[in-house]
């Protein structure tokens, strides 16, 4: 019975380029009681080993943290093997902002003794408490207040390429080392301050929110869904996006587009520049941000003496980095002595990035207004059937059909059928039909397009 992968990262990029099937970059996490943290991690194993999920998974007592990918075709045998577990059923699934089939290559479940190492060893500490979610629309409007603070949850390297404007972007390098940090730093506002924080999917600000309740801020709220929901919703809605820059991610992208705005310098020629690399050099692996340029100038190192190392015969490589774990010893995400250029003291917006129409996340010139679900599918006429919850269609108008695997689709209705029998309008509720030239699936929703003033 395997339950470790078995395959290097090659290999497994190769296969995903055989199979030519696009993945789905997916995150999610849920606090819930684990008794044996080891079986469970085994069963999930066992369960997405066979439909080709890849992915970092953290499993504990406390709950579950994953960020993987899946093929699309598996999305939904996927989402049922999660759905057996009553605390992972309805669960919100955060998809990627940017398509990257190869943003995982190996699949690992760890078990940990946290999902999220927080420091906190206070018995007295209830995580249950948290703070209040806020969706996009309400995040931006508190925001506008003159009372509020808002906090990056996120480490500097994070905050460094992207951020809500007005953050405060604390300088560490793990979560546990911004709970005390924040707290100090915003003690004298405990009563009299919003305390809003926010971070990519939403799991830090779970901890975050109810440690700071804890110390006794009072009215402590969260974006709920991190940056990647935020996203989603500003697209959806065609709100204005307050996040500037690029949304880091831990896996092989590194980041996300979420507007053009560049924000951040290349550490060591200072050109305007968000995109983070490793060091070539096996023995560092420093994470920092290295433009172009520099990149083929110093062939993917961080320093003249990780350059000159990786000139050096593997085998004395090897020599030169046993034992010794550089990256944990010497060197710091974006703080090595070795980078000359630093994060700007105040934000700027430095340069403006071409967006890959590919990958791009617009903010729309409709606005999305969910007006029912898909029921039943034809596949061979291409006809897709919905119960349309609220408002009304007309043959000429314009809708969105939204799904995981669908993805999104818009469709103008030519004919229309109003509980099977031909109509002109359709008004709630209703069974409605529509030919839709593709395969619907039955967790895909739809959308009226409405013109934004």
């Amino acid at each position: 019975m395997q339950l470790y992968n078995t395959l290097s990262a090659e290999e497994r990029s190769k296969m995903i380029d055989e199979a030519g099937k696009q993945r789905l970059t997916i995150s999610f996490y849920a606090y819930a009681q684990i008794e044996n943290p080891q079986d469970f991690r085994d069963a999930l194993f066992l369960a997405w080993n066979p439909l080709d999920v890849l992915g970092r998974i953290y499993v504990a007592n406390e709950g579950i943290n994953a960020q993987l990918s899946v093929p699309a075709d598996n999305f939904y045998e996927f989402k049922d093997s999660i759905e057996v577990y009553p605390f992972m059923q309805n669960i919100r699934l955060n998809i990627a902002v940017e398509h990257d089939d190869h943003s995982f290559l190996k699949l690992t479940i760890k078990v940990r003794d946290k999902i999220v190492a927080d420091g906190i060893n206070d018995p007295e500490f209830n995580p249950s408490n948290i703070g209040v979610h806020l969706k996009a629309a309400e995040f931006n409007k508190l925001l506008e207040d003159p009372n509020t603070i808002v906090v990056d949850m996120r480490n500097h390297y994070e905050s460094e390429i992207g951020h809500f404007v007005g953050a405060i972007t604390p300088d560490v390098d793990t979560f546990r080392e911004s709970l005390p940090i924040i707290e100090q730093e915003l003690s004298e506002h405990k009563q009299d301050k919003n305390l809003l924080m926010y971070c990519t999917g939403g799991i830090r600000c779970e901890k975050a929110s109810a440690y700071m309740k804890y110390k006794g801020f009072k009215n402590v709220y969260q974006l709920e869904g991190g940056i990647i929901e935020y996203t989603r919703q500003v697209k959806a809605e065609g709100l204005e996006s307050k996040f500037i820059g690029k949304n880091f991610v831990f896996d092989h992208r590194l980041g996300e587009r979420i507007t053009d705005d560049i924000i951040a310098q290349c550490h060591q020629c200072g050109a305007p520049c968000d995109n983070h690399t490793n060091c070539a050099n096996e023995g560092c692996h420093l994470l920092f941000i290295q433009c172009d340029s520099c990149k083929e100038k110093m062939q993917n190192t961080c320093s003249a003496e990780c350059l000159e190392i990786i000139q050096l015969p593997e085998a004395e490589q090897r020599k030169l980095r046993s034992g010794i774990m550089n990256g944990n010893k010497i060197f710091k995400k974006g703080k090595s002595d070795k980078l000359v250029y630093k994060a700007p003291a105040k934000t700027q917006v430095l340069a403006k990035a071409p967006i890959d129409e590919a990958k791009k996340v617009a903010i729309p010139k409709v606005r999305r207004v969910k007006i029912g679900k898909a029921t039943h599918y034809f596949p061979k006429a291409s006809i897709g059937r919905f119960r349309l919850l609220q408002g009304e269609v007309n043959v000429g108008d314009t809708v969105l059909i939204s799904g995981p695997t669908t993805g999104e689709q818009e469709v103008q209705i030519s004919e229309l059928y109003v509980n099977d029998q031909p109509a002109t309008v359709a008004t709630a509720p209703a069974e409605i039909s529509v030919k839709t030239g593709f395969r619907i699936r039955l967790s895909d929703k739809l959308f009226k397009l409405e013109n934004v003033d």
